[in-house]
This record gives structure tokens, C-alpha cells and sequence, in this order.
């Protein structure tokens, strides 16, 4: 089989190096040179050889400064004659604007697919990988020829949530109904109940909560969500449960974002009593706390590559 070289950009060469620190030799480390000017703009330089080579490149669409790197570096593979490109995007921004709901709203979910859609074709095909989205819909927003896979971490939510049990009886929870059918999905899977939190919307920035769907009395509730943000809506529903009579609460989340304040926000809350995340989003490992723990997705990653995870 031949070898694979990978690139990353700035935000996710933290990824790139554990990926490469389980599987070299099988991967080779793709070299890039890139520089800030003073004005804005940005250099970016391919130094390692792609030509007739099969690319992996590595990055998230986080902002767009990093979108459009990512997308760059793309097409520089492409054009040294790559012959296969698989670009991961371990977190896709914008992935809760898969809609519009008021007149003039842009889909940027949707703007974001075609814009990598335009990359020009290689000969063997370009893959766009997708990791625990918001919504599996936006998969269907890549055109041209990309074939976009989505992957779930769930084997990630499930270990975390047996070592946070340990041993003991659990409740599997979600923030809301809209992510209830995947939180019964992964409860069906762990064989401990599901509840989730019904709620009434208020105004455009206030939701009320009417009630619980199962009952979390002086249980044990793990709260599961695929990205907490500002914490909002997760401490909503956390206070819901509490008020229900949970005695301990846990969370797990695939994207740690914690935008603003959202991470001080979580713990100084005092309901939850411990976070774990992934490192799909370079911000969960600025955050240094005895109440968060981060786990790599660099295993998930591999053994996507090597053919051991159904997409």
C-alpha cells in the first residue's frame, strides 16, 4: 500500500502529530512554510513532494481565516498533481446554519460545502470526512463529485460514559428533544435509560423548559451533547435535571468549543460535576482544569483510513 502524506493547517497541527506519532512510518510528514505578512495576507508553500501521491489534509473550518487556508492548501496539493485528496475536518463551522429561518439568512453550512465542492477534481476522487455533525443533512450540500463521509464518535461517548458511572446506574440525557433519537440511539446501545428536556420557546434568545421525559431522581445523569458552545443551553437543561432530583451530573461532548466564557460559565455553575470532550476543536486544550478531560480523535481518524469504521 502506498504511503500517505499528510498536511494540517496552523490550528490542528496538534492532530497531525499525534496521527503521525501512532502511525509512522505508514504516514509521512508533509512539510508546508507558512507566513504572516504585516498586511494581512498569507503566505502559504507545499514542500514535500505530492505528485502521484494519495493527500490527507487535516483542519476545521473553526473561523474563517482557517477555512480559507484550508481550502488553499487543497488546491495546492491538487494542482502539484495529487492524484487523491481526503481532507478531515474534525469540527465544520457553521454547522447549526443548515437552514434559513428568516428571509436573507445565508445557509453558511451550505456555503461552506460548495465552496470545497469547487475544488478542482483529482484523479482518484476527493473525500471530505465529517465528524459527529450537528446535523447529518449537510453531508447532501457537497457537489461536483466530493463524496463526504460522516463518522461518529460513538464509541468515544460510550467509553467515557462507562468510566464516568463507574459501575453505577446512569441515565443517559440530552439537552433537548432534537437530539434525543441519537442519545436513545447510544442509551439502546449502553442499555441504561434515555431522558431528554421538552422545550417551549419564549423569544428568539429565551427557551422555558416544561418538562423531563423520564425520571432522574436521585440518579445518576450523564448529559450527552455533540457541541457545547456557550454553555447556554447545556446548563438549561442541567439545572432542569437537578431540579428533578438528579444526584450527580456529567457531561460528554464531542466538540468542546466553549466560546467566550462559556467554559468559566459551566463551572462556576457548580451542577455539573465533570466535563470530557474531544480534541476535534483546538480550544478544549487551551482550557487547563481538573474538571474537563480531552481525549483525541486520533485513533477514530486511523481507523477510519485503515478500514475499520462503517461511515
Amino acid at each position: 500500500m502506498a504511503q500517505k502524506i499528510i498536511f494540517a493547517t496552523q490550528h490542528y497541527q496538534y492532530l497531525k502529530d499525534r496521527i503521525l506519532a501512532i502511525s509512522l512510518p505508514q504516514w509521512e510528514n508533509g512539510q508546508l512554510d507558512i507566513r504572516d505578512f504585516p498586511d494581512g495576507e498569507h503566505y502559504h508553500r507545499i514542500l514535500s513532494n505530492v505528485r502521484n501521491r494519495e493527500v490527507v489534509l487535516l483542519g476545521g473550518t473553526i473561523d474563517d481565516k482557517e477555512t480559507l487556508e484550508l481550502y488553499d492548501l487543497a488546491s495546492g496539493c491538487i494542482q502539484l498533481g495529487a492524484t487523491a485528496i481526503t481532507i478531515v475536518i474534525p469540527y465544520f463551522g457553521y454547522s447549526t446554519m443548515e437552514r434559513a429561518v428568516k428571509y436573507g439568512e445565508i445557509v453558511k453550512a451550505k456555503t461552506r460545502a460548495v465552496l470545497f465542492s469547487s475544488l478542482p477534481q483529482t484523479a482518484h476522487g476527493n473525500q471530505i470526512v465529517l465528524i459527529d455533525l450537528h446535523v447529518d443533512g449537510i453531508t447532501h450540500y457537497f457537489e461536483s463529485g466530493v463524496r463526504p463521509v460522516h463518522i461518529y464518535a460513538k464509541n468515544f461517548v460510550k467509553e467515557a460514559a462507562w468510566e464516568l458511572a463507574d459501575g453505577h446506574p446512569f441515565v443517559l440525557a440530552s439537552t433537548d428533544a432534537g437530539r434525543a433519537k441519537w442519545v436513545e440511539s447510544l442509551a439502546n446501545d449502553l442499555h441504561v435509560p434515555a431522558a431528554f428536556v421538552f422545550k417551549r420557546r419564549i423569544s428568539g434568545e429565551e427557551t422555558a423548559i416544561t418538562a423531563i421525559s423520564a425520571d432522574v431522581k436521585d440518579k445518576t445523569v450523564i448529559i450527552y451533547d455533540d457541541m457545547i458552545r456557550t454553555g447556554g443551553s447545556l446548563l438549561h437543561a442541567a439545572e432542569a435535571y437537578k431540579d428533578a432530583g438528579a444526584a450527580e451530573i456529567y457531561v460528554i461532548t464531542t466538540h468542546g468549543i466553549f466560546a467566550g466564557n462559556g467554559w468559566q460559565r459551566i463551572k462556576n455553575s457548580g451542577i455539573i460535576k465533570k466535563v470530557i470532550c474531544t480534541d476535534s476543536h483546538p480550544n478544549a486544550l487551551l482550557i487547563q482544569d481538573d474538571m474537563l478531560e480531552v481525549r483525541s480523535i486520533d485513533h477514530l481518524i486511523i481507523q477510519f483510513f485503515e478500514g475499520q469504521l462503517f461511515s
